[in-house]
Parts: structure tokens; sequence; C-alpha cells
């Protein structure tokens, strides 16, 4: 069983950054991939960035690419820098990994941008 807790969303102005933190706890010696979701109002989940466990990185989309870094400083915890917010990505930030072909989910953190 694993549980993770994301942290670092906020209210931030357009071009203000902000870095996500997700800490999973548990059996975490499988991890596979962490990732990172989100919801904005009125719309499904998207996927936004994967770190796997060999380290390699993707993202959603260049935009995401050009302004977002996921990384991992460990086994457990993975990050989301987010710089050059823009309104867009106000959404509810979920941190997702992935342990022996079972997916887990954090309860989200919001994330809005407005000025």
């Amino acid at each position: 069983q694993v549980q993770l807790v994301e942290s670092g969303g906020g209210l931030v102005q357009p071009g203000g950054s902000l870095r996500l933190s997700c800490v999973a706890v548990g059996s975490i010696f499988s991890i596979e991939a962490m990732a990172w979701y989100r919801r904005a109002p009125g719309k499904k989940r998207e996927w936004v960035a994967v770190i796997t466990r060999g380290g390699s990185t993707r993202y959603a989309d260049y935009s995401v690419k050009a302004r977002f870094s996921i990384t991992r400083d460990n086994q457990n915890t993975v990050y989301l820098q987010m710089n050059n917010l823009k309104p867009e990505d106000t959404a509810v930030y979920y941190c997702n990994v992935l342990v022996r072909g079972v997916e887990y989910w954090g309860k989200g953190t919001l994330v809005t941008v407005s000025s």
C-alpha cells in the first residue's frame, strides 16, 4: 500500500512560480514511475508529466515542457517546478505513482493562477 501526500499549491500571480511536492509513504521500493496530473475547473483530469525510476522524463506538451520540470530527489519524493504560470494552469494537481502495475493517487493540491 502506498500513500501520497502533496503540498506546495496556492495562489500565484501570472508569471509566477510554484513548486509542488509529493511524498510517497509505504511500499515504495517498487515504484516504477511518478507523475503529476491536473484537473482544471470544468475539465477532465489530464496528465502533465512523468519521471521513471531510471530518471527519464516526459511532458504532456511543448508548453508544459518549456515551463515545468519534474524531478525526484530520492526514491519517494517527486517535485513539479512550475514557472511562468498562466491562468490556464489553474487546477487541482494530483500526484500519481505506479507500483507493481498498480496506480496510487494523492488527494490533490490546488493551484490558482490569478491577478
